[in-house]
């Protein structure tokens, strides 16, 4: 077979998650198959050395065009050049006009909810709006949908009836583990101003993150407990942060340390010196950061809907995401039972062994063999 894999935005030096499961992904198929022949299409970026070229995958780098133009007009042409015999889109969304042979990863059909596409920052906005444009349409057209959790799965089967999304679990790289090297620890601790205790948050202005929850839970906490771990948010918006501060409690701003993009290799030390986790999204199709705190030895707290409980099982203490106060009296219970923090890490350590790079790749390529049968016969 000659496979196309869409990974357009995989040499941007600032990675996030489509992008680094795309590339796991990847690297995953480069160690277990080398009897097909690969052509990955990527944009012309900072990172060129993320991923190397072997004997039978070959990198395609493009201009860096916008990315509708790249993938509805370049990545077409690049398709029929280069004569496929199936082109696997990564990111939600594919060529509508492509007579070829199609696997598609939808990670979630959050932009299909939505009530209100026009929250959110101009390119989340354009983004939802592309995909609340482009999904409907390759749906039709793909041979395979592939999906990252049982919930989306059901998710996109409910929306689209005749429909059945095959679940691929994402994983997570093998560098993700507890630290026990003090010296990395501390040149962590000291590399990005870490406090002695706090509590680590991963999110963004997306408002499925939840940040607006969180800080009206860390503003309990503060008022509840006399000395509180501050609340480390990752890669944030300050301006945005300071305007949500200030309209909550600006009494947050002493309890709050955030800090900018880290890249992949500095996020475990970081998770290691966490007392906690704290992910208490409104609406995942995964959650790729569960399995990195698990891996970890984070204690987890995370939200009790979509697809998160079925991610970490029993490896996390599960809260309502719109009740504020009930996350922070989770903050304060996991915080004061050293019991409960050591059985949430125990089954963490156990729950993400289920989850691999090598287990996905070896199921999308059965998905990949699967269309090129059927295309073959007709």
């Amino acid at each position: 077979m000659r496979i196309g894999i869409e990974a357009q935005r995989l040499f941007r030096r600032n990675k996030h998650g489509m992008d680094i499961v795309a590339l796991e992904l990847i690297r995953a198929l480069q160690e277990i198959d080398t009897v097909n022949e690969y052509l990955i299409f990527v944009k012309n970026d900072e990172d060129r050395s993320c991923l190397r070229e072997t004997k039978n995958f070959k990198i395609i780098v493009t201009q860096k065009y916008p990315y509708a133009w790249w993938e509805q007009v370049l990545l077409r042409r690049l398709a029929k050049r280069y004569q496929l015999d199936l082109l696997h889109c990564t990111s939600n969304t594919a060529p509508i006009s492509l007579s070829m042979a199609m696997v598609v990863t939808i990670h979630d059909i959050i932009y299909l909810e939505r009530i209100d596409p026009f929250k959110g920052s101009l390119y989340q906005i354009f983004g939802n709006l592309y995909r609340r444009i482009v999904v409907p349409l390759i749906i039709r057209r793909a041979k395979k949908i592939i999906t990252v959790s049982d919930f989306e799965k059901k998710v996109i089967g409910a929306r689209f009836p005749k429909l059945t999304p095959h679940t691929v679990y994402n994983a997570i790289n093998n560098s993700f583990k507890q630290l026990t090297d003090a010296a990395l620890l501390t040149s962590a601790k000291q590399q990005f101003s870490l406090p002695d205790n706090f509590i680590f948050y991963l999110g963004n202005t997306d408002p499925k993150k939840n940040l607006v929850g969180t800080l009206k839970a860390f503003s309990f906490l503060i008022e509840k407990m006399p000395d509180p771990p501050k609340l480390v948010i990752l890669d944030i918006n300050k301006p945005y942060l300071d305007r949500l501060i200030n309209k909550i409690n600006p009494a947050l701003t002493h309890h709050i340390k955030i800090i900018g993009y880290v890249p992949n290799q500095s996020l475990p030390a970081i998770y290691t010196l966490a007392k906690i986790f704290l992910y208490p999204s409104l609406r995942e199709s995964f959650g790729i950061p569960l399995l990195e705190a698990m891996a970890c030895g984070t204690p987890i707290i995370t939200s009790n809907t979509s697809a998160m409980p079925e991610i970490v099982n029993d490896a996390a203490l599960l809260v309502n995401p719109l009740n504020p106060e009930s996350i922070a009296q989770a903050i304060d219970t996991l915080l004061s039972d050293p019991s409960l923090q050591a059985r949430l890490i125990s089954n963490g350590y156990q729950r993400v062994k289920d989850f691999s790079w090598d287990k996905n790749a070896r199921q999308t390529l059965e998905i990949y063999k699967e269309v090129y049968q059927k295309s073959a016969v007709a």
